[in-house]
């Protein structure tokens, strides 16, 4: 239940302050007089929030609870209270789901108010929300973002897990020089400035280790300031949609086109199924993509939308989508079931970008483990090719 500031007065005219919770005002304006007390003020308490966007796996969950609650003739209301007195969720999660329900009790609707919290609740589920409460089918909605949410989260969290190996192995990697070359080589510094001469692999082997056994601190500065600088370059909108292009291309946009193309066809049919106009179903679900390039190519897209034209035909032209996309949302529109295909297309779309998923991390690994075997090669070859050289002059001397 909302919470309230209050100033109440009893028989003897002391004054109390407190807070409480009540249904409404009215409510507890009643429980006072029963009190004996005399309701002098009330105010609800306003829950400041440091807004973030939620997570796809904790709006899936919410997503879920609310579905099943009210569909089992929970209130809304009381469905958020619920929810937001739940042990398993974090502070700011509850923070939020009782900042909707405070509104809700004031008359909001439970899209408006979402919308309040922005960026804590995507455009997707706002928008369904509103068309639920158009519809009334709430429980449905909820239910379907649930799914929707679930599905990202889990390729979301594949994506995460095929890059932890290479991950560890580029921290290996690191490892691995930051000591050859912080540690073991200065070792032979001493043998190699006794010998005559050195080829030119040990020569730049020995400048790169000296530099790094004494100015290291200057390679932490620059990678800091790399890092930092590589932040705000990549935020410009012109940088990011040439990487997004690029993303596209090459070898591993055959992938990358999958997955967005499954983006794309998920958040669609969940919007369309949802009983929204097809016009704003495209102009939400190109925002869920999360690549610049293909989503710059939808003000085309929506023109011919506008005018008349097919989905299937309005995103034929897209460069980074797979072609099954269009092929198969022409089919839905054939068939008239455009909603089932386009979720039939999403789940093959989900299983194939999981398959690539793992066929690029087959490639990854051991091209890493080559990188890593090259780069201790050189520097044994550059190490012993020296003391070898050395021996075979002192052995041609005798």
């Amino acid at each position: 239940m909302p919470e309230y500031k209050y100033r109440a007065q009893d028989s003897s005219g002391k004054i109390l302050k407190g807070r409480t919770d009540a249904a409404d005002s009215a409510a507890l304006q009643k429980r006072f007089h029963d009190e004996g007390l005399t309701l002098l003020e009330a105010t609800p308490v306003v829950r400041r929030i440091a807004l973030k966007p939620l997570k796809k796996a904790q709006l899936a969950d919410f997503a879920r609870q609310l579905g099943t609650l009210t569909k089992a003739g929970v209130s809304l209301i009381k469905a958020l209270d619920i929810i937001a007195h739940d042990e398993s969720i974090d502070t700011y999660e509850r923070d939020v789901y009782l900042k909707l329900r405070d509104r809700i009790v004031q008359g909001i609707a439970l899209s408006n108010a979402m919308e309040e919290l922005d960026p804590t609740f995507p455009t997707l589920f706002i928008f369904m929300m509103r068309a639920a409460e158009q519809t009334g089918n709430l429980d449905d909605t909820a239910m379907r973002l649930a799914a929707h949410y679930t599905e990202e989260n889990e390729l979301e969290q594949q994506v995460k897990s095929s890059l932890t190996y290479p991950k560890i192995l580029s921290v290996l990697i690191v490892a691995v020089v930051a000591i050859l070359f912080g540690y073991v080589l200065p070792q032979f510094k001493e043998l190699f400035e006794s010998l005559p001469s050195l080829p030119l692999p040990t020569r730049i082997l020995m400048a790169i280790s000296e530099f790094v056994a004494t100015k290291w601190y200057i390679i932490i500065i620059v990678v800091f300031l790399a890092v930092v600088f590589g932040k705000i370059i990549l935020r410009l909108p012109s940088v990011r949609y040439q990487i997004d292009k690029i993303k596209t291309l090459g070898p591993w946009g055959k992938l990358t086109k999958v997955i967005y193309s499954a983006r794309f066809a998920r958040t669609l049919s969940s919007l369309y199924a949802g009983g929204i106009a097809i016009y704003n179903c495209i102009d939400i679900a190109k925002s869920t993509i999360g690549n610049s390039y293909i989503e710059a190519q939808f003000d085309d897209v929506l023109k011919k939308v506008a005018g008349g034209s097919s989905i299937s035909e309005s995103i034929r032209d897209v460069k980074g989508f797979v072609y099954k996309l269009p092929s198969s949302i022409k089919i839905g529109e054939e068939t008239g079931m455009l909603a089932p295909m386009l979720e039939s297309v999403a789940n093959d779309l989900d299983f194939y970008s999981r398959q690539a998923l793992v066929k690029l991390t087959s490639y990854i690994e051991p091209v890493m483990i080559v990188i890593m075997a090259v780069i201790v090669g050189f520097v044994i070859i550059a190490v012993i090719k020296p003391i070898y050289d050395s021996y075979s002059t002192i052995g041609a001397g005798v």
